[in-house]
C-alpha cells in the first residue's frame, strides 16, 4: 500500500487527520500535500483534513472542536444541543476543560471554555462516535446538573428547561438527576423543580 493510499484509508477511519497522525505513522507531509492537490483530501481548517465527501451534518464544528482538543468534553449549550434538550443553537462550542489545563487555541471555532474541578469534570462523560471521530459529552442528568450549577451564565430558565425536557423526554431517571446534583453540588437549587416533575 502506497503511503497515499495509508493516509486515505486513515482518513477514512478517522474521519478526521492531523499531520501529527501522519508523522507518528512515519509517513511524510509531502504525501498530504499531494492528495490536497489531487483534491483527494480536503482541508476543513489549519491543522485539520478529511475525505472530500465527509459530511458531518450539523455536528462538524463539534467534531473539529474534540479533534483539536481532545481533552475536552462537550458542555452545557452545546450538550443540551447534542442531546437534542434545546431549539437552541449556540453560535459557539461550550466545552469543559480540567481547572489547570491548557487554553486551546482555535482560529475557525469560536469556543466557551468552562472550567471544572476535577470533581466534576470526570463525571458523566459519554464518548459518541461521529464518522469515526470520537466526541466526548457529558450524558443528560450531568447536562442538566451543570445548567443549574452554571445558571448565571446561561440562564437560570435554560436550566428549568433543560431540566423538564430531561424528564418528559425519559432521557434520565430522579435518581440520576439527584446524583448528578449532589456531585455538582446544586442538590437545594434543584430540588423545588425536581419535586413539581413528581
Amino acid at each position: 500500500m502506497s503511503k497515499k493510499e495509508q493516509i486515505l484509508k486513515l482518513a477514512q477511519k478517522m474521519g478526521v487527520i492531523r499531520p501529527k497522525d501522519l508523522v507518528e505513522r512515519g509517513i511524510a507531509k509531502i504525501h498530504l500535500k499531494r492528495l490536497l492537490s489531487e483534491g483527494r483530501i480536503e482541508k476543513l481548517q489549519r491543522g485539520l483534513y478529511a475525505l472530500p465527501e465527509k459530511d458531518f451534518g450539523e455536528y462538524h464544528s463539534l467534531v473539529e472542536a474534540c479533534k483539536k482538543a481532545p481533552g475536552g468534553v462537550i458542555c452545557l449549550l452545546s450538550a443540551l444541543r447534542f442531546h437534542e434538550l434545546t431549539t437552541q443553537s449556540p453560535h459557539e462550542i461550550w466545552m469543559a476543560f480540567p481547572n489547570k489545563a491548557w487554553n486551546p487555541k482555535m482560529d475557525d471555532i469560536s469556543l466557551n471554555v468552562i472550567r471544572y474541578s476535577d470533581a466534576t469534570f470526570k463525571k458523566g462523560v459519554e464518548t459518541h462516535s461521529i464518522h469515526g471521530v470520537p466526541v466526548k459529552v457529558y450524558n443528560v442528568p450531568k447536562t442538566v446538573a451543570d445548567c443549574f450549577k452554571y445558571r448565571n451564565k446561561i440562564g437560570l430558565d435554560v436550566a428549568i428547561e433543560a431540566l423538564q425536557e430531561c424528564w418528559r423526554l425519559k432521557k434520565g431517571t430522579m435518581d440520576e438527576l439527584w446524583k448528578y446534583a449532589k456531585i455538582c453540588r446544586v442538590s437545594l437549587i434543584m430540588k423545588p423543580y425536581m419535586e413539581m416533575l413528581g
